[in-house]
């Protein structure tokens, strides 16, 4: 029997021996594991449900894009611009570093989450039309969470992503799809 040695930190730790036969075996789901996905996105595909109307599709593009923008204003909120205006993020403040880090966090996340509300516009005739124009806004929130994280941002910066978020509250009201702030759990900040 032919065995092999697998170790942890550097050879410091328990070594486990695997025989012939377990790294066929870990070679043979490593081979199987990309068919395995495909089949159940394929899977998961063909069991998620679908709206059938149009009328459907546009109330769950709006829903989605609430939910979205919703999130992204609350996390705006709660961990920019709030903290930015105590003045949490000065230098020499008690807890400026663990508040840029949330800050960094909550930029990508609001980020990440406009983006995908403009997505769910685009399924919505009346609201695509609204928030077609705030794309280049989003657009340039794109690197202002790692100029955050590193106490890089000033009033301009702060002031971009309020002014963002505000533009897409109002695009979201003029089509019907009222959005008010919701503030993300801290796992859905950094997850």
């Amino acid at each position: 029997m032919v065995g092999a040695t697998a170790c942890g930190s550097g050879g410091n730790g328990p070594r486990e021996e695997l025989s012939a036969a377990s790294m066929g075996e870990l070679a043979a789901l490593a081979a199987a594991e990309p068919v395995a996905a495909e089949a159940d996105e394929l899977a998961a595909a063909a069991v998620t449900p679908s709206p059938s109307t149009s009328a459907e599709k546009q109330k769950f593009a709006k829903t989605r894009f609430v939910a979205n923008a919703s999130l992204a204003a609350g996390a705006t909120y709660q961990w920019i611009v709030k903290p930015y205006r105590a003045g949490k993020f000065k230098k020499g403040t008690k807890g400026r570093t663990f508040a840029l880090i949330k800050a960094g966090l909550a930029g990508a996340f609001a980020y990440n989450r406009l983006k995908a509300a403009t997505e769910n516009a685009k399924g919505d005739p009346l609201l695509s039309k609204a928030v077609a124009p705030l794309t280049a806004g989003i657009e340039s929130l794109k690197g202002l969470g790692s100029k955050l994280r590193k106490g890089q941002a000033g009033d301009g910066d702060i002031d971009a992503f309020d002014s963002v978020i505000n533009s897409v509250k109002d695009a979201g009201k003029s089509a019907g799809a009222v959005v008010t702030d919701q503030v993300p759990s801290a796992s859905q900040l950094g997850g």
